[in-house]
């Protein structure tokens, strides 16, 4: 049982690095906002799509954590 645990905790760790990742991509956006303000359309398009696929990643970590638990046991 120890094991599994201990695969589940590293398939959620994924939150983590998605965590980063949105928080890094969000303040380079506010940065290219605040340089270009004619493009801030643009940027948010951009932005939202990489948030959504940084998220899905997390998603992914998350189900395989569940995955892991349920059917190992």
């Amino acid at each position: 049982m120890g094991m599994i645990a201990l695969g589940a905790g590293i398939a959620v760790l994924t939150g983590a690095g998605a965590g980063i990742g949105i928080g890094i991509a969000t303040s380079k956006a506010a940065e290219a906002i605040a340089r270009q303000p004619e493009a801030k359309g643009d940027i948010n398009k951009a932005l939202l799509l990489g948030c959504a696929l940084a998220e899905a990643t997390a998603i992914y970590g998350f189900v395989i954590a569940l995955l892991i638990i349920l059917l190992l046991k």
